[in-house]
């Protein structure tokens, strides 16, 4: 989708480049999508019967498939999660639900045509090492005899470090996975007590010591800004411990404080919350110190050394979004599995129903359980082209609009570019005939910038987002 992108193969420096800039961002910061679909999930109507038999039925066999898995149990509440979980700590609620999974994988893959290949697995929750060493073998094995994987591919998973047995990691290296991705969010004892996840930096370096010993191609790292008690001196001291352990990849998260949406956040105090102004100065700190480690900003809140795969894949041109976030497999069509997943087949997104109940019931009649559905049209395929690459690779190139397309852009997209022209003043992007290129100063309100392009964005979605940063 974006590999012919002019400013491939530029060196590292130009994407390290980001400038912090307060008055700009109190200027344009506004509440936005996080893009990783377009047309968003906001614009998903219930699904027709037959609707995703159809599309599953003329999948191109041709085009690889990355494979997502929603495993929802969580055995601890983490106070500022808006993520689709069940708290529980019955170990036998993980088994029946691994039989539900295997009962979908196998209606949704006998639709198939042909054997796709697999390059990239991800396991998402929830917490799926909630699953016992067992059942994560068994759940391997199974995926393995349905689908025929890559036998060099993006396998990951999705780690609570206090959910961790003794043996679990050496157990996913040997069944094939390459990456993982650590939930930490805050190192501070106050900040942990005061969101439910208490966690100490002892254990966070146990576990990523063990896995870089075990040869993990890649760590990540998720931290949360905005979380209570949390100050400009706190965040400081996290990232700092957290640079040492030098993980590969860090996601820098802001924390969006909706107990009206997410019921788990009314246990939290908003007296103890940072106030905006404090907000903004931890991030200018995390800009700072991330840099300053050699980190390559991506984009939105997610940081990469200047060697790793997504890292490389911005700067050769070839970096994508989807509903996994950044990604170099954007050629993939998405095949979500389990509560909430979204599948995402050329260009048709199905979601499965985000409530439990409801989807064992649609397996337990033999259904297939997508209950939402958009189709994206041409218009929307012009309007998702600029908004990644924007994401992406901070440039939308004019002439690969001309022969992609068959548009004029500067005819077609006048209003938007004319909206622009303010950001273009403040020094955040330039606009000429060749395309868009957001500067430096812009990065960090790439979002702002894409959802000029944004044709949905209207009345009917005011205060269903949080702020940009």
């Amino acid at each position: 989708m974006m590999t012919n992108n002019p400013y491939a193969n530029r060196q590292p420096t130009h994407f390290q480049g980001v400038y912090f800039n307060e008055t700009l961002i109190n200027k344009y910061n506004q509440q936005g999508p996080r893009y990783t679909s377009y047309p968003t999930a906001l614009e998903f109507s219930p699904i027709d019967d037959g609707c995703e038999a159809d599309i599953l039925t003329h999948q191109d066999p041709s085009t690889p498939l990355s494979l997502y898995l929603h495993i929802p149990f969580c055995r601890h509440l983490c106070y500022y999660c808006g993520c689709n979980k069940i708290i529980t700590k019955k170990n036998s609620d993980a088994g029946d639900y691994l039989d539900y999974l295997f009962a979908e994988i196998r209606h949704k893959k006998s639709l198939l045509t042909g054997s796709p290949i697999v390059k990239q697995l991800h396991l998402g929750g929830g917490t799926p090492t909630f699953l016992s060493d067992d059942e994560l073998a068994r759940l391997w094995d199974f995926l393995h005899t349905e689908f025929h994987f890559a036998q060099e591919g993006d396998f990951s998973i999705e780690i609570d470090p206090r959910e961790l047995r003794p043996t679990t990691l050496q157990v996913l290296r040997n069944l094939g996975f390459n990456r993982l991705s650590f939930g930490v969010q805050d190192l501070n004892h106050q900040v942990q007590i005061a969101v439910n996840r208490v966690q100490s930096l002892d254990l966070i370096t146990q576990v990523m010591q063990t896995a870089q010993e075990l040869g993990f191609s890649s760590t990540n790292i998720d931290l949360i800004y905005g979380l209570p008690h949390q100050s400009v001196e706190s965040m400081t001291a996290t990232l700092q411990a957290i640079i040492k352990l030098s993980p590969a990849r860090l996601s820098v998260f802001n924390y969006a404080h909706l107990p009206a949406r997410f019921a788990a956040q009314k246990r939290i105090c908003e007296s103890t919350l940072p106030t905006a102004t404090e907000k903004l100065a931890m991030f200018n700190t995390i800009i700072t110190l991330l840099n300053q480690a050699g980190y390559q900003y991506i984009g939105i809140d997610h940081f990469a050394k200047p060697d790793d795969t997504l890292a490389v894949a911005q700067r050769d041109g070839k970096l994508h979004r989807n509903f996994q976030g950044y990604t170099i497999l954007g050629e993939c069509d998405l095949l979500g599995f389990g509560v909430s997943a979204i599948s995402q087949i050329g260009n048709h997104m199905l979601q499965n129903p985000t409530s439990l109940d409801e989807y064992c019931s649609m397996i337990n009649q033999g259904k297939l359980p997508a209950v939402k559905y958009i189709a994206s049209s041409p218009t929307d395929d012009m309007h998702r082209y600029v908004i990644m690459n924007l994401l992406c690779h901070d440039y939308v190139d004019f002439a690969q609009l001309r022969v992609r397309f068959g548009i004029e852009p500067m005819v077609y997209f006048a209003k938007q570019l004319e909206t622009l022209h303010d950001m273009a003043a403040d020094g955040l992007l330039t606009i000429d005939e060749q395309g868009i290129h957001i500067l430096p100063a812009g990065r960090i309100l790439g979002r702002n910038i894409a959802m000029v392009f944004d044709a949905y964005l209207d009345k009917k979605h005011a205060g269903r987002f949080s702020k940009v940063i």
